[in-house]
């Protein structure tokens, strides 16, 4: 009888169709992502749902459904099928570019310098304090337009260049509007403790955090007006210690946000250490993480969200992704997409994990699809193409899949459709086939 009903989408004959996972792990640690599962002269189905509903051998589905009626087939002789990109971690809500700190960064000037100079997240916080509900949609509509088309089907996006109220529940509602609105999966974030506002000490914005912030927060998802999924807080010397942020991070704990936060990338903060003993579903940046940290965020199955574009732009030292991957840690990518890190790009950010955090192709694949989506909560439906799970995937004009990585900067002729639950929401028409060139 399932042989007859009407489906969305059949895509037959992929050169490879790369699952990731087969077995519907949640994440993959090191073991696991050195045997992605692909399969070759393959097909897959999305039903009229959005989800996938059948996978395998080209001629076995074509059997199996041999009766049923598409809206839409594509050939996929020669190419390559893979899960929609997750991107882990952005901040794309803001106005006001900071292009005239590239400079002064080019120039020798450190992160931390720029900011205490008023530069940095305060610049944009101003920016943004001052543009409309609107002008900011719009803008954040427009980047992630770019981001779908460069693969990515599921972000996380923050608040935290409002720094009081009024602007946070701001950019909450142009990231709820955008939900709404755009093709790609949103998973939101409150982030009002990304820098101590002028005028407050540290300890007074704790407090009003704890005391404001949170409460209406609260408020605001119970009568449905705002879903917001995590909670962050850049612990970092010189803006949130470490007993500020476990006062943070456990009240939004408290009203249901998972923790997902900025941590040990300047100084040594033991952030991990921290986020292991709250529960911590994630932790980004890491660059100065200890050895203890490691360890406990491996036992604590805390995913490390690794940021290279930030490490490369701001001339860090680049995250131990090495070590984090023999420790057992479950090891995730994001762009960290913001004004003083300006990529949207996951291929890219994939690319740069292989050669400057010595990752191997499948662990960058792997950190970029099922174990991103761990981080965010959503590896249930998100991050592989198996069987249930949400029918988000990208088809490459290629017939070895590691050309996605291999190719720095060269997605946007790569990559020929992007599809979201089914349904081609960007196909570039002028994309050729690429593996010989």
């Amino acid at each position: 009888m399932a042989g007859r009903q009407r489906q969305r989408l059949l895509l037959e004959n992929a050169e490879q169709l790369v699952l990731v996972c087969g077995r519907r792990e949640p994440y993959l640690r090191r073991e696991g992502a050195a045997g992605l599962a692909v399969l070759r002269g393959a097909s897959l189905l999305v039903g009229l749902d959005g989800c996938i509903k059948a996978v395998g051998q080209a001629d076995v589905i074509r059997n199996q459904f041999s009766e049923a009626t598409f809206e839409r087939i594509i050939d996929c002789s020669g190419k390559c099928v893979l899960p929609g990109l997750v991107d882990a971690h952005t901040h794309p809500v803001w106005a006001g570019d900071r292009v005239h700190e590239f400079a002064m960064k080019l120039a020798g000037a450190s992160y931390m310098e720029i900011h205490q100079a008023g530069g940095g997240i305060h610049f944009t916080v101003e920016h943004t304090r001052r543009a409309t509900e609107d002008e900011l949609l719009t803008t954040f509509q427009h980047r992630l337009e770019r981001m779908l088309r460069a693969g990515s089907t599921l972000v996380e996006c923050k608040s935290g260049y409002g720094l009081n109220l009024e602007t946070e529940l701001k950019m909450l509602r142009v990231i709820e509007r955008a939900k709404r609105s755009v093709d790609i999966s949103i998973s939101s974030t409150y982030c009002g403790a990304h820098a101590v506002p002028k005028g407050k000490t540290a300890a007074e914005a704790t407090d009003d955090i704890i005391n404001n912030h949170l409460p209406k927060l609260k408020e605001l998802k119970l009568s449905g007006e705002i879903h917001v999924n995590n909670i962050d807080v850049f612990c970092e010397k010189g803006v949130f210690d470490l007993e500020s942020t476990r006062r943070i991070l456990q009240a939004g704990k408290d009203i249901g946000l998972q923790i997902n936060f900025h941590g040990d990338e300047l100084h040594p903060m033991k952030s991990a250490e921290l986020g292991a003993e709250l529960g911590a579903r994630a932790i980004s940046h890491l660059e100065e993480v200890s050895d203890e940290g490691i360890m406990a965020m491996a036992r604590a199955k805390c995913a490390a969200v690794l940021l290279p574009t930030t490490a490369y732009m701001l001339r860090l030292k680049q995250p131990r992704a090495r070590k984090m991957l023999e420790e057992g840690v479950i090891v995730a990518l994001g762009s960290d997409f913001n004004p003083n890190a300006y990529c949207f790009s996951m291929p890219m950010v994939m690319h740069l994990a292989c050669v400057n955090m010595k990752m191997s192709m499948n662990e960058a694949l792997a950190a970029a699809t099922i174990n991103a989506a761990y981080a965010l909560g959503k590896s249930d439906t998100h991050g592989s193409l198996e069987v249930s799970k949400q029918g988000d995937l990208l088809i490459i004009n290629s017939s070895r899949w590691e050309h996605l990585i291999y190719q720095f900067g060269g997605h946007e002729a790569l990559i020929n459709y992007v599809i979201i639950k089914g349904k081609v929401v960007y196909e570039n028409k002028g994309c050729e086939t690429m593996s010989s060139y």
